[in-house]
């Protein structure tokens, strides 16, 4: 049976999984700073290779958190994506990082809407709603003393929310919830994959290029100096 592959590296807590469809994938949690996870998502991905039994060539599919977060992570989990699919006919498959920390809250409380925040810094977290039953719409960056526009919900997930407990009480009337429930996860990217695989293929993976959320702090102060936006300017700031 095929065998995929999941990382996720747009928080410091980066995640990276194992499994086949219909299966409980296998998943190991790196716990640090988003510039060490360059060092450790190798060997975190050998040890799952080993224990699996499988090699790179055995993929048949590879699936990444497409952010936003931490440019480094994504930067460092994305380039790692593309090697491992470099001369494989086996398709990429991308995820916003936040519908994987949504669908664990949402499948742990179950009762109505729930939210996944992601530490934006500046004051500001990307975030996402999850309806029940339904994919969430694309995050989007929002100053945390806003939250209560995006309208009710019953509790909200994520470092984001940890790192804002008061905005978040406000909003839901609860606790922010933090890991395990309120993390990212490679492994809950694999099982919202396997749902809809066509939703989040990649036509080319050559050209795909992670969704930072905004302009990295580089950019952002070149443009300030120039006062013009950077040359050949993207959707990512690589």
């Amino acid at each position: 049976m095929s065998i995929y592959l999941a990382l996720d590296a747009a928080t410091a807590q980066a995640s990276v999984a194992l499994g086949r469809p219909g299966g409980a994938p296998v998943e190991r949690v790196l716990g640090g700073e988003t510039r060490h996870h360059a060092a450790h998502l190798l060997p975190a991905l050998r040890e799952l290779f080993t224990e699996a039994g499988v090699t790179p060539l055995d993929l048949a599919g590879v699936v990444v958190g497409d952010g936003p977060g931490s440019f480094t992570g994504l930067r460092v989990a994305g380039a790692l994506a593309k090697g491992l699919l470099h001369g494989s006919p086996s398709p990429l498959f991308v995820v916003p990082s936040l519908y994987g920390c949504g669908w664990r809250i949402a499948r742990a409380e179950g009762t109505g809407p729930v939210a996944a925040l992601y530490d934006a810094l500046r004051g500001e977290v990307f975030v996402s709603v999850w309806p029940p039953g339904e994919i969430s719409p694309e995050p989007r960056a929002l100053a945390a003393t806003e939250l209560e526009r995006l309208g009710p919900v019953i509790v909200a997930g994520g470092d984001g929310a940890l790192a804002h407990p008061e905005p978040v009480r406000r909003w839901t009337g609860r606790s922010p919830i933090g890991p395990p429930v309120g993390r990212a996860s490679a492994a809950a990217l694999l099982e919202l994959v396997w749902s809809d695989p066509n939703r989040f293929i990649v036509p080319d993976t050559a050209r795909w290029e992670p969704n930072y959320g905004r302009p990295a702090e580089a950019q952002v102060r070149w443009e300030a100096h120039h006062g013009r936006p950077l040359p050949d300017t993207r959707r990512s700031p690589g």
